[in-house]
């Protein structure tokens, strides 16, 4: 009987440990869910606490691309003996304007006239309202002679005075233009940092304002060298109206940091100072970008460009680079 009873015994007590496997079950799922929400969630940062964690990492990313616009400048010596692509009015030679509304294959005209000619820019002139091509503007450093003799066997026709109009510099007088006015840059840098200096009575604030604009200039420079631009006498123009651009938003940051400290915390001070300089740099690239685009001459479009390219790093230099160092001098000197 006993033997009898104990596969009984086995088979009532089989059920049982599933019904426990199965209770089992619906405990763990219940303990794994109760541990998730016992976890703690990570905070979100906000954008001041974000701000304080990475201002370093964006001041490096300025330093990276003042940098990179420095060596391409070193890098765009050595291959071609100059900082810049100079037009005429700045190396000296001709320029001859052909007065016709034929269409012609400028890319064509100017490999053509390569052989022949030295340094050799051709661009079409259009009509403002119409845009219908009225002209063509060679520009070369030869001598008039060789510049017209070249021209008339390539057009197949003469030119003359009724068809055509002549301009030549001497290399000697546009030479000492284009020093000067490179003079005249380097004495606007050096009374732009005069004047920081009396104003913020600062060593580091002051060079941060002029490092700001020094990284605008070869960052200008860069972009026009990359897109091929030849620069005039207008183009050393418009770097010059750069260093205004460049110093306004600065000096703005600098005296919200360093002379408003009753307006808030530090944090927010920069807050302030990045949303007015920023609506005012914005603005000012929306409006030279459409000058860029509407214009149809290569002179204005050289100083809506360079401006335009100018406006674009300031950005970088001004919110990633100046507004960091100036933080970093701030935390220093306990500046709240």
């Amino acid at each position: 009987m006993n033997e009898e009873e104990k596969p009984e015994e086995r088979r009532e007590g089989k059920p049982e440990i599933k019904e426990e496997k199965k209770e089992e079950k619906p405990k763990q799922e219940l303990e794994k869910k109760i541990e998730k929400e016992e976890k703690p969630k990570k905070p979100k940062l906000s954008g001041s606490e974000w701000y304080d964690k990475n201002y370093k990492k964006l001041l490096l990313i300025s330093i990276i691309i003042l940098i990179a616009c420095f060596a391409y400048v070193g890098f765009f010596y050595a291959q071609h003996g100059d900082i810049m692509f100079k037009d005429v009015t700045l190396t000296g030679g001709t320029v001859i304007t052909i007065y016709t509304e034929e269409e012609i294959d400028l890319q064509n005209m100017e490999n053509t006239l390569a052989s022949k000619l030295e340094d050799i820019n051709v661009r079409k002139l259009e009509d403002i309202t119409t845009r219908k091509q009225i002209g063509i503007v060679v520009e070369t450093k030869s001598d008039s002679e060789t510049a017209t003799s070249s021209l008339e066997e390539f057009l197949g026709y003469q030119l003359d005075s009724s068809n055509s109009s002549l301009e030549i510099s001497g290399a000697s007088l546009s030479e000492s233009f284009y020093k000067q006015m490179i003079i005249a840059l380097a004495i606007a840098f050096v009374i732009m940092g005069l004047v920081v200096f009396i104003i913020f009575r600062k060593i580091v604030p002051s060079l941060a304002v002029i490092l700001a604009a020094v990284m605008d200039i070869v960052g200008a420079l860069t972009i026009a060298n990359l897109f091929g631009f030849h620069i005039s006498t207008a183009g050393i123009a418009a770097f010059l109206m750069l260093v205004g651009y460049s110093v306004d938003t600065d000096v703005m940051l600098t005296t919200k940091l360093i002379k408003r400290r009753g307006e808030g915390e530090l944090n927010n001070r920069i807050k302030s100072a990045a949303r007015t300089g920023l609506t005012m740099t914005i603005t000012s690239l929306i409006a030279v970008l459409i000058g860029f685009f509407v214009a149809q001459s290569s002179v204005l479009k050289q100083i809506f460009f360079i401006l335009s390219a100018g406006l674009f790093i300031d950005l970088i230099s001004t919110w990633l680079g100046n507004a960091s160092i100036l933080k970093w001098w701030c935390k220093k000197k306990n500046i709240s």
